[in-house]
């Protein structure tokens, strides 16, 4: 395999008119190249920052084996890689000058670049400590019983009460992003659906988004009570709301991330119906820049 079988192209477009059936072809571990290939479609590639966005594909005889996309200056997601695949993609980045902050991977794929890369580079992989694992949704099994009260889908008439949730997740989990009505458009929570689980006198007390659906698969993404209200089975009504809302919206997979530091949501993830369907890993890298060379 040679390194110049990783083709690289700014083309979103022909990204995915190449990379489509491939993509689809394994929709759970390639959630998060169609996810970020879409958004990029469909907000334009501006909307991510001064430097355009990557899409890369492994193509051999005409067929794509594998993919990866990349938005700078932030990190690098890869499809399932061997390791010859991996090297071959960390041997065409080096030569080309690519400086990469981290790599967001499934766990074997994710350490296989890692390792590559600081052989092409010279850089300092260092594993980072929130390991999530990615589940995918059997037969939905809602609690029983059900907390008392109702979910409800959010709207456009809900933006504000939205908005609100949404701050309030992203402050609980440390996202550095500010949610208002001028940068909603910008953030990664506007182009969610939300379900809103309230008790029976109509008061919000959680919150459960998901992503569009894509190549007929829906990512659930954002599950959210707030602290002192927790224990009382939100979370698991909201969760189930919002999964039979993708299922009824069409989805064949619903998938979910979940980090494994909190046995709380796992357990109650898998008691709605979810399973494994891989554990994912994040290696973040520290090194001087490579020097580019001709490729």
């Amino acid at each position: 395999m040679r390194p110049d079988d990783w083709q690289l192209t700014e083309d979103v477009d022909g990204f995915l008119a190449r990379a489509g059936d491939f993509l689809r072809s394994r929709p759970g571990p390639h959630i998060m190249q169609s996810t970020w290939a879409e958004r990029v479609r469909t907000r334009g590639a501006e909307a991510f920052g001064t430097e355009a966005p990557v899409f890369g594909m492994l193509e051999r005889a005409g067929a794509v084996h594998a993919t990866f996309y990349r938005l700078p200056p932030h990190g690098f997601g890869l499809s399932p890689l061997t390791s010859e695949q991996a090297d071959a993609l960390a041997a065409r980045l080096a030569a080309l000058g690519h400086v990469l902050p981290s790599v967001s991977a499934d766990r074997s794929t994710a350490a296989a670049f890692a390792e590559a890369w600081q052989r092409h580079t010279g850089a300092t992989p260092k594993l980072r400590d929130t390991r999530l694992r990615l589940y995918r949704l059997g037969t939905l099994t809602p609690p029983d019983p059900m907390p008392a009260g109702r979910g409800r889908l959010l709207g456009e008439q809900d933006l504000e009460e939205v908005m609100y949730w949404c701050g309030e997740f992203a402050n609980a989990v440390g996202e550095d992003v500010s949610i208002d009505a001028g940068t909603w458009a910008g953030t990664r929570f506007a182009d969610k659906r939300y379900a809103l689980w309230e008790t029976p006198d109509g008061t919000g007390v959680s919150i459960a988004g998901m992503n569009p659906l894509i190549g007929g698969q829906i990512q659930v993404d954002v599950v959210y009570t707030p602290v002192d209200l927790r224990g009382r089975g939100y979370a698991g009504a909201v969760a189930a709301e919002v999964s039979r809302a993708a299922l009824t919206a069409g989805a064949r997979d619903v998938v979910l991330f979940a980090d494994l530091s909190n046995p709380t949501s796992n357990a109650l993830y898998q008691r709605l119906g979810y399973r494994t369907l891989t554990d994912w890993a994040v290696y973040e890298f520290s090194s001087a820049p490579p020097e580019a060379t001709t490729v």
